[in-house]
């Protein structure tokens, strides 16, 4: 493997043999993780694993319904920790999530082009010097680490980033000790991975050049060359071929430094082990971006054509894994007792986006939202709600809960239960949620939260009531260079003002804005005053 070449050998061994073994203990249906025992004493403040999916729905776990994949890790994790049914992500799409959780700031106070579906040459969009979640760890004694995706932009936005030289500013100027990153999407040029502030591999004789403008001549693109695809790709996907696989923009050079989609979550669990290995003895905060079940799905052998529905089931199988692997190595190393591990998904799931991979042909009566109303891009609850799974053996009791908890909340629930500071002003949008997560009241602390769609659309959801404006008609806007007009997004054409009683339709089906027009105009009004809040974020 490129990846792992270059990994130490111990480590290569170790994460590459553990993915593997569990990959196969999938398979012949065995292989599920035993939890350590409690040590006599553990440490007051807990080291924080956090597992970040992308694209992975409501319903695409075995704990949250899923009957046509197999997903033993993270249903044991389920099981072992807290379950919650009304956790979200903020955005429908990816950056805007990714803002969110880091910052304790919605996304969509900030400009569309600093937080949209960024490009893989878009600058940082968080401010270096801004007081971060990981940066507040790390001021706390915590050693912090980012490993997978990050689609958080790179460099200054003075210039192009330069993927031959030291690229910054990035992850490790707005909290990071040591990152481990693709710079966007699988789907985004350039498809290489970055080591803190250099490409890993790169032969400075080749040097990479990137294009979201046009395409450089130099090598095939999609379009022109469909014979020498994996699998046909719309417009937008039609790039670059890169393994097979055309992508979003144009790159040349640094063919030695290029990334093997086969090998990007062998890669991530290798990285994994490895900070885990290293920073054993001290407090630690991991953030573990997986690629799964995002397009382009590629899927290693152990997992290739295992799953009936296709190979987005093989992916979401592959991901379980990974999530095992270093579910594992906290086992092995006596650190699960006293680590939280959260796992979620960035934001719903979509089946066609952007490859024509089976995806959505295959789906058979697997429902990948759960039986939620939409999808990625959309503010229904299909599109933000996601599984949202919490384990701390030392302190947390396994429970199911219909608690609200949204990814933006995580900075000042994390800082409360490490006793970093952050403060109100430095996370305007984060609630602190600790005493829902340990269990110590079973009032919602959160009895409300925006949720964020494609062209900046906005919900309420506050109690049992979900409230949706109406929407500007036209082409929709934040798609991240797709056509705007494909359909995916026109869900997002919203013509009149839409009320749900989730309590008693979770999945928006029926329209009550003209039984209950004061609820309507209540939830437009505290939509209003949320939206119009000054946060003046303090550094």
């Amino acid at each position: 493997m490129i990846a792992s070449s270059r990994l130490p050998a111990h480590s290569r061994s170790c994460g590459r043999e553990l993915f593997l073994r569990l990959a196969l203990g999938l398979v012949m249906g065995g292989g599920l993780l035993t939890r350590a025992s409690a040590a006599d004493a553990p440490p007051p403040r807990p080291n924080i694993v956090f597992i970040v999916a992308d694209d992975l729905g409501y319903g695409d776990l075995g704990a949250y319904g899923a009957t046509r994949i197999k997903t033993p890790h993270l249903d044991q994790l389920a099981a072992q920790g807290v379950r919650f049914t009304n956790g979200y992500a903020p955005s429908s799409t990816c950056t805007p999530t990714r803002y969110s959780m880091f910052t304790g700031e919605y996304a969509w106070r900030q400009s569309s082009k600093r937080t949209g579906i960024l490009p893989g040459d878009a600058p940082l969009c968080i401010e270096p010097g801004r007081l971060t979640m990981p940066e507040a760890l790390r001021r706390a004694g915590y050693v912090t680490g980012a490993i997978g995706k990050w689609h958080l932009g790179l460099g200054d936005g003075t210039k192009a980033v330069d993927f031959n030289g030291r690229i910054a500013p990035g992850p490790l100027e707005v909290g990071f000790d040591y990152a481990h990153i693709i710079p966007a999407t699988v789907d985004r040029v350039p498809s290489v991975w970055i080591e803190n502030h250099r490409v890993v591999g790169l032969d400075p004789a080749d040097p990479i050049t990137v294009s979201y403008e046009a395409d450089l001549r130099v090598e095939p693109n999609g379009t022109d060359h469909p014979e020498a695809l994996r699998y046909r790709a719309d417009k937008q996907h039609s790039g670059t071929i890169i393994n097979r696989i055309s992508r979003i923009g144009y790159m040349a050079g640094g063919k030695s430094a290029r990334f093997r989609d086969e090998e990007l979550t062998p890669t991530v669990v290798q990285k994994s082990v490895q900070f885990l290995e290293r920073n054993a003895g001290k407090p630690f905060f991991l953030y573990v971006g997986l690629f799964e079940p995002h397009v382009p799905r590629v899927a290693e052998p152990p997992f290739e054509g295992k799953n009936e529905l296709g190979v987005r089931g093989d992916v979401i199988q592959q991901m379980d894994a990974a999530a095992g692997a270093i579910l594992q190595t906290l086992d092995r190393l006596h650190l699960a007792e006293n680590t939280l591990v959260i796992f979620t998904s960035d934001n719903g799931p979509v089946l066609f986006d952007g490859y024509f991979d089976g995806a959505a042909e295959n789906v058979k009566d697997h429902r990948p939202a759960g039986g939620l109303r939409g999808w990625k891009y959309l503010v229904y609850e299909g599109g933000c709600r996601v599984p949202l799974i919490a384990r701390w053996p030392a302190r947390l009791q396994p429970r199911v809960t219909e608690q609200m908890f949204n990814l933006v909340d995580l900075p000042a629930t994390l800082a409360h239960l490490t006793g970093a500071t952050l403060s109100p002003a430095q996370s305007p949008d984060s609630m602190d949620l600790s005493a829902v997560l340990l269990g110590a009241t079973t009032e919602n602390v959160r009895d409300y939260t925006v949720l964020h769609g494609i062209s900046d659309t906005l919900a309420l959801r506050a109690g049992d009531w979900k409230y949706i404006p109406a929407t500007v008609q036209g082409k929709a806007s934040g798609t991240g260079g797709a056509n705007p007009s494909d359909a995916r997004f026109a869900p997002n054409r919203i013509p009149e003002p839409l009320l749900f009683n989730l309590r008693e339709d979770p999945a928006e089906q029926t329209n009550v804005i003209a039984k209950f027009p004061e609820k309507a105009a209540e939830l437009q009004r505290k939509l209003d005053e949320i939206r119009q809040r000054a946060t003046h974020v303090a550094p």
